[in-house]
Order: C-alpha cells, then sequence, then structure tokens
C-alpha cells in the first residue's frame, strides 16, 4: 500500500504531523511547523534522523543551535535535548525518521 499524507493517521501531537511508516526498527514522520510554530526542548527514547524537505529552521540540540534548511539532515542520539522551531516565514517540512 502507498501512503502519503492525505491517507496516513496524524501523530499524537498538536501540530500536523502524519505518521508515512511505523514498523520496527523505525517510523517515519511527515512534520509541518507554519511560521512561528514550535516544538519545545525535549529527548526521545530512540535516535532520530531530520532531513529538511522544504523551507527552514533553528534546530537546537543541547547548547548547540544550527540553522536548518531544504536538503540538510541530521541525526540526533537519544541522549540529546533538542528542539525546532519555525522562525521564518514560510512552512518548514521535515521527515522526521525515528530508529526505534
Amino acid at each position: 500500500m502507498i501512503k502519503n499524507i492525505s491517507n496516513s493517521p496524524r501523530a499524537p501531537i498538536d501540530l500536523e504531523a502524519h505518521i508515512l511508516h511505523s514498523e520496527k526498527p523505525l517510523e517515519i514522520v511527515h512534520l509541518k511547523l507554519r511560521p512561528g510554530e514550535s516544538i519545545g526542548l525535549h529527548k526521545n527514547p530512540f535516535d532520530v534522523i531530520f532531513y529538511v524537505i522544504e523551507g527552514n529552521g533553528t534546530l537546537t540540540v543541547e547548547d548547540t543551535v544550527v540553522e536548518m534548511k531544504s536538503g540538510d539532515t541530521t541525526k540526533i542520539d537519544s541522549s540529546k535535548l533538542r528542539s525546532w522551531i519555525n522562525d521564518s516565514k514560510a512552512d518548514l517540512r521535515l521527515l522526521v525518521i525515528k530508529l526505534l
């Protein structure tokens, strides 16, 4: 079965996020942050890979702040605190790949 945003379940957060695939050892979530939206500082019990599909935003990992733009990718270890903010004027779309 082919999945896309329109036929995938929503992720259980208060942002526009859809679970495109969920089968161990990974889960893939499409996340859209509108201008001004953010995800607060948090940890997960698994490593995460972020891939920026479109737009740009600010990723904070522990005390390091980086600007991410379309085409950028990074892996965050489960032990690290991280947060996102879309501080631009356009939507930020990410693939969140959870290594379960």
